[in-house]
């Protein structure tokens, strides 16, 4: 992976393709582009480092399936707002938003109650707004 400005990424726009033996299909999967915001890297250095490495693999996966990675690892809060769900001794969500070809994590917490709380919601909110 390379860092450049704000933006991690591996792979910008990158489609692989693989034959499906099974299905007699070709498969495509196309890469997005994962743009980090300063709190959410920071956020996840702040963890340990074995929800370090979930965190990451949940992110590899996000940025591999895009739109099609599906629950247990995302959800949809509110309209354009998912959140990642990184699961383990501590559970993780990262908040995040499709804007224009790329993924833009917004807002990365540790849950500790069933319901999202408010000012967590609030802050994704908030960067969402700072996009536009």
């Amino acid at each position: 992976m390379r860092r450049r400005g704000r933006r991690l990424f591996t792979a910008k726009s990158a489609i692989s393709r693989k034959w499906c033996k099974k299905s007699s299909q070709l498969l495509l999967t196309c890469f997005m582009e994962i743009r980090i915001e300063d709190n959410v890297e920071n956020f996840i250095k702040t963890l340990p480092e074995l929800t370090t490495a979930k965190a990451l693999r949940t992110i590899n996966l996000l940025e591999k399936f895009g739109h099609e990675l599906r629950y247990p690892h995302t959800k949809k809060v509110k309209n354009n707002i998912f959140e990642l769900r990184i699961r383990g001794q501590q559970e993780v969500r990262i908040f995040y938003t499709f804007y224009k070809k790329e993924i833009v994590l917004l807002h990365g917490f540790v849950k500790k109650s069933q319901k999202i709380p408010k000012h967590e919601l609030g802050c994704a909110i908030k960067q969402l707004r700072s996009l536009t």
